[in-house]
This record gives C-alpha cells, sequence and structure tokens, in this order.
C-alpha cells in the first residue's frame, strides 16, 4: 500500500529536478556516443539469452553434449543473473557506475571468446556461467546511469531507445543464431554467435570509458555481505526449481527447495529492515512509493507473460503449423518490427503521456491477442505467416510500447544513491518473472500436449495460453495506476 504523504503529492513522470553528468544535460554528441556504448552492452546481454537456442542442435552435434549439458548452456548463464543482480546494482551505487560497467564488460568480453574457443561442454557451461556473472555486474548500471545523467525529455527519450533495444534484441537473438550457424563461417560452426561479442565488447570499454560519466554514492559505504550472501542464496533456491521443475516433473526435491528459497527470502528481508540506517543492500524505503512499488509489479507480470508467451510460441509456429525454424524466426521477426515502430512511438512522445502510454501498448496488446486467438481457432492447422501478420505485428507494437516508459517511470523517484540497488531489483524481478513464466508452461502448455508431436494439441494448448497472456496483461495494465498520471506542466 502506497504512503498517504505519496499518494498527495504532485504526479508527473520524471523525478524532481536533478543535476545530470556534466555535459550530457543535452543530447550532444557526447551524449549519444555515451548512449550508444550503454545501449551496445544491453544489446549484448539481451541478445546472448537467446542467441544459443537456434545453435543448440549444432552444439550438441560439435560437442557431443547430452540434454542435460543442453539444458546447463541456458540455465548456467540465466541464474548467474538472477542471482548476482542486486548485488551488482550496488556495487555500481559504492564503486562507480561507469567503472562496474566496465569492469563486468572485460570479463563478459573474455567469457564470450572463451566461448568460441570451447571444445567440450564443460568448458562451454563454465563460460556461460562466466557470461552469467559478468551480466549481472554489468545491467545494473545501464539503467542506474540512464536514470542519474539524463532528465526531463532527454530521459523519457532515452529510455524510449532503451525500450528499442530490448525489443529488436528479443528477436535479433534467435534470428543471428540460426543465420551465423547455417553460414558456418570460416567453418566455425555456431562459435560466431559467441565470438561476434568480442569486437562490440572491445567498441563498448573504448567508447565508455572515454564518454560514459562516472557516477557513484558520495560517501561510499562497505558491501553488506550477510544481505548479499542471503540474496543470493534466496534467488538460487527459488529460481533454480523453477527453471529446472518442469523437465524433471516437478519431484518433491523442487517443493523442498521452494519452501527453502521463500524462508530465506525471509530472513533477507528481517536482515534488511535492521541495516536500513547501516548501508543496506536494498533500501526497503524504495517500496513505501507507488510509483516503484506498482512498476515492480507490473515488471513481474511483464516477464511471466514473456517466459510463457514467447516459449510455447515457439513450439506451436513449429508443432503446431509445421513451420521450419526459419520461418518460425520470419514470425519473429514480424513481432521484432511492431516492437520497433512501438518502441520509436514513445521515445518520440517524451513522456507527454505518462502512463496512458504504456497501459495503451498493454490494450492494443491484449486485443491482438484476442483476435490471433480467434484466427488460430478458425484457421486450425492451414493459418500461414502471411496470413498473421497484422495480429502479430500489432502484439509486438503494443509490447514496444511498454518497457521503455516503465522502466523510466517506475525509477522516477528513486534517489541517486539508490539508482544502481534499484536497477539490479528492476531487473531481477524481470528474471524471476520470466523463470515463473517458463514453470508455469509446464501446467498451461505442457499439460494439454503431453509430449505429443500431434498438431491438434499444440494448437489447442496455445490458445490456453493465451488466455493465461490475456489474464496477465489485464492484471498489468490494472497495475499502472500506480505510475504518473499526465499533467499540463510536466517537469523537465
Amino acid at each position: 500500500m502506497p504512503s498517504p504523504a505519496l499518494d498527495n503529492e504532485p504526479q508527473h513522470t520524471t523525478e524532481p529536478p536533478h543535476h545530470p553528468a556534466p555535459g550530457l544535460s543535452r543530447m550532444g554528441l557526447a551524449a549519444w556516443i555515451a548512449l550508444l556504448a550503454l545501449l551496445g552492452a544491453e544489446l549484448m546481454d539481451m541478445i546472448d539469452q537467446s542467441v544459443v537456442l537456434t545453435a543448440l542442435p549444432a552444439i550438441q552435434e560439435s560437442t557431443g553434449a547430452g540434454p542435460d549439458a543442453v539444458q546447463w548452456l541456458t540455465t548456467g548463464y540465466s541464474l548467474p543473473v538472477a542471482v548476482g543482480l542486486i548485488t551488482g546494482g550496488r556495487l555500481g551505487d559504492l564503486y562507480g557506475r561507469r567503472k562496474v560497467l566496465l569492469i563486468g564488460t572485460v570479463v563478459f568480453t573474455a567469457a564470450s571468446l572463451l566461448c568460441g574457443l570451447a571444445a567440450g561442454p564443460g568448458v562451454l557451461i563454465g563460460a556461460r556461467a562466466l557470461q552469467g556473472v559478468s551480466v549481472a555486474i554489468m545491467i545494473p548500471q545501464i539503467l542506474a546511469t540512464l536514470h542519474v545523467t539524463f532528465d526531463g525529455h532527454n530521459r523519457s527519450k532515452v529510455f524510449g531507445l532503451y525500450g528499442a533495444v530490448m525489443s529488436l534484441a528479443n528477436v535479433l537473438g534467435p534470428v543471428m543464431g540460426g543465420l551465423l550457424t547455417e553460414a558456418d563461417l570460416f567453418g566455425l560452426s555456431w562459435r560466431p554467435i559467441f565470438l561476434v561479442n568480442v569486437p562490440v565488447g572491445l567498441a563498448v570499454l573504448l567508447l565508455g570509458r572515454r564518454f560514459i560519466p562516472e557516477s557513484a554514492v558520495k560517501k561510499a559505504a562497505r558491501l553488506d555481505l550477510t544481505g548479499m550472501l542471503l540474496s543470493a542464496l534466496a534467488i538460487v533456491l527459488i529460481v533454480f526449481p523453477l527453471t529446472e521443475g518442469h523437465l524433471h516433473h516437478w519431484p518433491l526435491w523442487c517443493f523442498a527447495l521452494l519452501a527453502t528459497g521463500l524462508l530465506a527470502l525471509g530472513a533477507f528481508l528481517r536482515q534488511q529492515r535492521r541495516k536500513q540506517n547501516n548501508a543496506p543492500l536494498v533500501a526497503l524505503s524504495l517500496f513505501r512509493g507507488r510509483q516503484f512499488s506498482g512498476g515492480m509489479a507490473a515488471q513481474l507480470m511483464h516477464g511471466l507473460l514473456c517466459g510463457l508467451f514467447f516459449m510455447t510460441w515457439t513450439l506451436y509456429l513449429q508443432r503446431g503449423l509445421g513451420m521450419s525454424p526459419f520461418h518460425a524466426a520470419l514470425a519473429f521477426v514480424l513481432l521484432s518490427v511492431g516492437e520497433l515502430a512501438g518502441a520509436t512511438i514513445t521515445a518520440k512522445s517524451g513522456g507527454r503521456f505518462a502512463r496512458r502510454l504504456p497501459q495503451a501498448g498493454v490494450l492494443i496488446t491484449l486485443a491482438a491477442m484476442a483476435a490471433y486467438g480467434l484466427q488460430i481457432d478458425a484457421g486450425q492447422g492451414g493459418l500461414t505467416l502471411p496470413a498473421m501478420t497484422a495480429p502479430v505485428v500489432l502484439i509486438g507494437f503494443g509490447l514496444g510500447m511498454v518497457s521503455g516508459p516503465l522502466a523510466d517511470m517506475s525509477l522516477a523517484r528513486v534517489p541517486h544513491e539508490d539508482a544502481g540497488s534499484a536497477s539490479g531489483l528492476f531487473n531481477t524481478v524481470m528474471h524471476l518473472g520470466i523463470a515463473l513464466g517458463t514453470a508455469l508452461t509446464a501446467l498451461v502448455f505442457f499439460a494439454t500436449t503431453g509430449g505429443s508431436p500431434d498438431a491438434a494439441l499444440h494448437r489447442d494448448a496455445f490458445i490456453t495460453v493465451l488466455w493465461w497472456v490475456g489474464s496477465l496483461l489485464a492484471l498489468m495494465w490494472a497495475l499502472m495506476f500506480c505510475l504518473p498520471k499526465p499533467t499540463k506542466n510536466r517537469a523537465g
């Protein structure tokens, strides 16, 4: 529940006026180059989450990896990310966000090179885990730096571009993985999907060191090691069984780990309450304002629907409609085109419409999902890619209107000294949502298909998924009423 004081505050889309980093208060050349470096780092992370998916058969054939090893090529990356984001955010607050970002980029670039050179599954999984650790260090600094560096109209613009990059990366990863693997550049098969990060990482390092301004808390305190260990333990015990449970048909140990994880989370929250006046890992006072707590809840719903929709959509396209991986990738491209268009509109709006814009995006997505479900039900197995173009593009268009504004408005009132911690929390919630959404596929999708290759079962299961996604969208729309209202005299 929001505090009465915050309920009576005037609503606007940006935090109270602050002093952005020198030289970047206006979108000059230096600001654009700094933004390019920040978004380049974000793009590397988002692409590497999914680029491996379309290359898995080639990796398995080349390295002799078994089914468990193949699963850990994705889990080994995502688990360290989820575990380390909160700590990574606080490290940037205390020791300098640019410094921590560049350290993370160095490790990520080296780990990508190691992935590309790996001869066996063990080394590859280890290198993927090192990538995940570096991402947890690197990624919170991006949102935090955007938050403390830009203000007013410029901040709404850069958060819109941030949303566009996220939308592009969601689709570019699987497509790039398939194309680079199939191209077999220099006879390297799947290895270029990792090696391409090396020149990009070096560019981020060179540009970031020169153009990204440094920012940190003026009076840095010691890192809360107890809080760090408790938060990591809680997240591992929650995310791991959610990620692995459906593969093992939800054995008892999964529920035992979840229960232990919830106890660890309770212990972490009690420990953080005791340390609120002594440099805590998480400033719990952030949750007193409905703008941040509501935005976090909406972000959780966003992660849930992404984890549920995208995995099952891929299976529906290939098993329900019999599409090849290439044609399924084209469907993702259509969605990406819509997302980029939606994100472009939000970037150009400059925050004028406040919560109305992402709420409109949710409603557009909801309507397009309903139309898509009716089309699937009517078309059955004869639905073609051209026929589904309109609803798929509209789904992407609506989703593209959400990511940037949701991050901008959720973090708008966060004090600068807590920007890294808040950014880490915001990203962690997204990863937890995706893990929950992935776990939900066992109940919503696989319970219907039962492992059968029957196309009709996959179509029916996906229609059920759309009902669930629609419910999540409706809840997400309602939570966005916690975000700021538009005002005539907008700050900044």
